[in-house]
């Protein structure tokens, strides 16, 4: 409409940088574009899903497939996604996957169930490597192997320091930092709430550091995923005064399975701003119009960055065929921070009033928001002692000579265990590792050239 493109010539006429072109509208006025103010980020995803669905019931001629809701961030889709999946209705994120699809979430997802639930061997086979440990296919495979022989949990042989010594060949110290940082995190479940347990696996697992290592702009999109999942804790923390972890997980579950198998093409689309050139909708609402989100921080004081930013802008509101909603939060909870008061985006100020209903604020930009906490949200613990047991060192000279075949049936003597039987061997030659039961024990896997085993003499 008129007043869409006349708000859109207005914004792109601050840039310097620009072939000067207009563009011309092809149909009349139509609506003033609209501008609401919410408190925070969950009310402006509810405020965008209200409209939406007032939008679809007073205009019969809409459906859900011709609006869409435009962000900067991919980060910021999760509350917009939780309302809509509250509310019932269909929606499909474009250029990029849902929230709880996200490969980083689902890895801190699966260790989050691991630390409720150890024997999920689908989330234990997800992260065990995760980030890399140097815990190679075919270690994973023969601890699977071991396990399935055994009929017990994958995770029985892999926090079994001996069974990891004996199957695990160079895998074994990262296999034994794993469960260390496992046990470690286990003993706090009760304790920590669950923001704060996501914040420890981030860091005590590496995977922050792996990102920031990274430098890459995909690894700050995945970071700002993790800590938008930090975010979400807090959020059930707050609405849930008893929430658990278990809880949570729970929560996010119903997240991420709503609507999952749903394949109707009338669904709102969500997409950051980027994906959304060349497409054009009936309805847009375009969120977060906030300095330090949107003009981005890095943008604000690089004056070539901040045109390109309104550029940006100028794609988002130019994707609005008819009507035009344009919101911001006076706070928001930024990369897993503690609340902080958001300043209404430059932008907003650039837009003809005329044109405009609602709350206009006026910002000189000025004011900045940076990400002051990413810090200590991602620092790396360095003065942690060594992960490597007391006991890890060679025991060579306890075994039996090597070269010994040994056989199911067979029965030995642990220094120990006492005496057992061996009731499964995996591997061959100089590589054989052996399950043996000893009474009163689960089986025990065990390298013979490493442990302080005899065999006993088939008459005694």
């Amino acid at each position: 409409t008129a007043t869409i493109l006349a708000a859109a010539n207005a914004l792109i006429a601050n840039n310097s940088e620009r072939i000067d072109k207009v563009l011309r509208p092809t149909r009349g006025e139509g609506e003033l574009i609209t501008l609401t103010r919410c408190d925070d980020e969950i009310a402006e995803a509810e405020a965008v899903v209200h409209r939406l669905r007032t939008m679809e019931a007073a205009n019969p001629e809409l459906s859900w497939g011709d609006m869409a809701v435009l962000y900067r961030t991919n980060a910021q889709s999760r509350s917009i996604e939780e309302s809509l999946v509250r509310w019932g209705i269909p929606y499909i994120v474009v250029g990029g996957l849902r929230f709880y699809d996200r490969r980083e979430i689902k890895d801190l997802l699966a260790y989050l169930r691991l630390l409720v639930n150890p024997a999920d061997t689908v989330s234990l086979l997800r992260v065990i490597n995760v980030p890399k440990r140097g815990i190679g296919k075919t270690t994973i495979q023969r601890l699977t192997d071991a396990a399935n022989q055994l009929g017990i949990p994958l995770w029985d042989v892999v926090s079994d320091a001996e069974a990891v010594r004996s199957l695990g060949g160079r895998s074994a110290r990262g296999l034994l930092q794993f469960c260390e940082l496992l046990h470690d995190l286990r003993r706090q479940v009760q304790e920590v709430a669950p923001s704060e347990l996501i914040q420890q696996v981030m860091e005590k697992s590496g995977y922050v550091s792996e990102l920031i290592a990274e430098g890459t702009d995909e690894a700050e999109e995945r970071r700002r995923n993790l800590q938008e999942l930090v975010n979400a804790a807090l959020q059930y923390q707050e609405e849930n005064e008893e929430g658990d972890l278990e809880g949570f997980l729970a929560t996010a579950a119903l997240s991420s399975d709503a609507d999952s198998k749903d394949t109707a093409a009338d669904r709102v689309t969500l997409m950051t701003l980027h994906s959304s050139k060349g497409l054009e909708f009936p309805v847009v609402c375009l969120v977060g119009l906030e300095q330090g989100l949107f003009p981005s921080y890095r943008s604000l004081d690089d004056p070539a960055s901040l045109e390109e930013e309104r550029r940006l802008c100028y794609v988002g509101i130019t994707r609005a065929k008819e009507r035009l909603f344009l919101s911001h939060a006076s706070e928001r909870r930024l990369w897993g921070g503690m609340r902080e008061a958001a300043v209404p985006s430059v932008f907003l100020s650039e837009l003809p009033e005329a044109l405009v209903q609602g709350d206009l604020p006026q910002s000189g930009g000025a004011a900045l928001r940076r990400e002051r906490r990413l810090e200590r949200l991602t620092r790396v613990d360095r003065d942690r002692p060594s992960s490597a047991p007391a006991n890890a060192v060679r025991r060579r000279q306890a075994g039996p000579a090597p070269g010994r075949s040994w056989s199911v049936g067979d029965r030995v003597t642990h220094a120990s265990f006492g005496v057992g039987e061996i009731t499964h061997t995996f591997g061959s030659g100089e590589k054989v590792s052996i399950a043996v039961k000893f009474a009163g024990m689960g089986p025990k896997i065990l390298d013979p050239r490493l442990a302080p085993i005899e065999p006993i003499a088939a008459d005694g």
